[in-house]
């Protein structure tokens, strides 16, 4: 395929085919193109790059065999202004040097590897598969009136368009090429293949019906062919995948609760308090839940995957009791689990959010992250302002389920009087 010095070599492919047509053959913008010159001339502006879509997604043939790694190259259509100048910028000897110039470009539609080769330096255009066609392009009335417009002080002569298509820039990225296969699996048989349907899952259920899931909350997974054994829950969260701390599992596996059956399954969260430390195996946010299969003789699988928000757990600690007067007010929340530092971090006083003056992460991982935030201009009312904290965009439940009908938990209100 072709380097980047194409353009120019297209252009002077260009000016030698039409040197039969006028002593003068010039590549200058029509500005500048008459300084100096009377006699018969014929100019070739390049003044547009246009891409073409449909080289833009494959290689070229040749490039890349099946299985191996090879980027498309850059395809470009050029645009072209050809413009006539008779001698003395007569009419009649312009028009005369227009039809000459489009009669050659009318018998040469494409352009061969004779014609290229050689006409500049090395570019490699002569050896691409596609061929490069020249074609008219017709320009509205308008549009030329705008063109030559933009040239400023050029006065118009007569003129035509062409295009020149397609010109493929090959890409400098490094291709790859994996090594011939071997062996097809450890027994040389290709793909292992089972008759048991694979599980796939549809839903979860959090307790209490809550929007999103807390530490030491039985969730149940729905969905098909969740009955049989040799299945485990996989949690992925987006910071452990790219963790490089290797004392953080990536990704987190969990074994089911008894008594599923074939469209529920079950299973724990950890506590807080167990498996330490679980602030940093556990951060809040979203995470990929799916079932890994591991069936004997069999490479294990995962199912598909769905999208499981876990809430952290929060405790107003200053003021206390929580209630404070109009105006700014300070507020120190501790939060479980500990707050990671790419972490997103917003609190949610009523129906305001704010950004944290402060966040202090201590070096115990079962230890409460320390936040504050600065409530600015808070107006007294009847009622308290509940408070929540949102974790990358998952927000923490100020509910209390513990009683016979929730109610907003005491240590997340602020009575603002």
């Amino acid at each position: 395929m072709s380097s980047p010095d194409a353009l120019a070599t297209v252009t002077a492919t260009l000016r030698h085919l039409l040197s039969g047509a006028a002593a003068t053959v010039s590549t200058k913008p029509p500005s500048i193109a008459r300084q100096g010159e009377n006699g018969e001339q014929i100019n070739i502006f390049l003044y547009s790059t246009h891409y073409n879509s449909a080289f833009s997604n494959f290689p070229m043939p040749g490039e890349a065999r099946s299985g191996e790694n090879a980027y498309p190259p850059l395809p470009l259509v050029l645009k072209y202004l050809i413009t006539a100048y008779g001698a003395n910028d007569d009419d009649i000897s312009g028009q005369q040097l227009m039809g000459r110039a489009m009669s050659i470009l009318h018998d040469r539609p494409l352009l061969g590897r004779v014609d290229i080769e050689g006409i500049t330096p090395d570019s490699g255009l002569h050896r691409q598969i596609e061929r490069v066609r020249i074609t008219p392009d017709t320009l509205s009335l308008d549009d030329m009136s705008k063109l030559w417009s933009s040239f400023q002080s050029a006065e118009y002569r007569l003129s035509t368009g062409y295009q020149v298509s397609v010109v493929l820039i090959e890409s400098t990225r490094i291709k790859s090429a994996p090594l011939p296969v071997l062996k097809r699996g450890e027994q040389d048989q290709g793909t292992d293949v089972t008759a048991a349907p694979s599980p796939s899952i549809s839903g979860l259920r959090f307790p209490n019906q809550k929007p999103a899931a807390e530490f030491g909350d039985l969730i149940t997974i729905l969905g098909e062919n969740l009955a049989g054994d040799n299945i485990v829950i996989r949690f992925q969260h987006l910071l452990l995948v790219h963790s490089m701390d290797p004392s953080i599992p990536k990704p987190i596996d969990l074994l089911p609760e008894s008594g599923r059956t074939d469209t529920e399954i079950t299973v724990k969260l950890p506590d807080q308090a167990d498996d330490a430390p679980v602030g940093s195996k556990w951060p809040a946010g979203f995470y990929s839940v799916s079932l890994l299969i591991k069936r004997p003789n069999m490479p294990a699988w995962t199912s598909n995957a769905l999208s499981m928000p876990l809430s952290p757990k929060i405790k107003l600690v200053d003021p206390d009791p929580p209630s404070a007067p109009a105006g700014n007010v300070e507020l120190t929340i501790e939060c479980l689990p500990q707050i990671l530092p790419d972490q997103r971090v917003l609190l949610l006083f009523g129906d305001r959010t704010i950004k944290p003056d402060a966040v202090s992460t201590p070096a115990n991982p079962s230890a409460a992250s320390t936040l504050t935030f600065t409530v600015e201009k808070a107006k007294a009312r009847a009622i308290p302002y509940v408070v929540r904290l949102r974790i990358d965009g998952v927000d923490s439940i100020p509910v209390d389920f513990s009683g016979d009908t929730p109610q907003f938990a005491d240590n997340q209100q602020v009575n603002i009087t």
